[in-house]
């Protein structure tokens, strides 16, 4: 693996840990759902909001993209 392709494992991971973290608080508190189903809740939301990143290699060298439902377009991170 690349330098850029661990950064994007490490920040989709981390944007997916945060949406996890707040929807499963949020879904916890304000909803009658108990048990497994909090946390699968939160899983599928967490899964569908969070913004997947990815390393390529273009000809201008290895790129880092973002692609997320809020943004329109493929988008290039540094």
């Amino acid at each position: 693996m690349t330098k850029l392709q661990i950064r994007a494992f490490l920040y989709q991971l981390g944007c997916f840990a945060c949406l996890f973290m707040l929807v499963r608080f949020l879904v916890g508190s304000y909803t009658d759902l108990t048990g497994i189903w909090v946390p699968m809740t939160a899983f599928v939301i967490g899964t569908l909001l969070s913004p997947k990143f990815q390393a390529a290699k273009t000809k201008d060298g290895e790129k880092l993209f973002m692609k997320w439902i809020f943004v329109k377009g493929v988008k290039e991170i540094g």
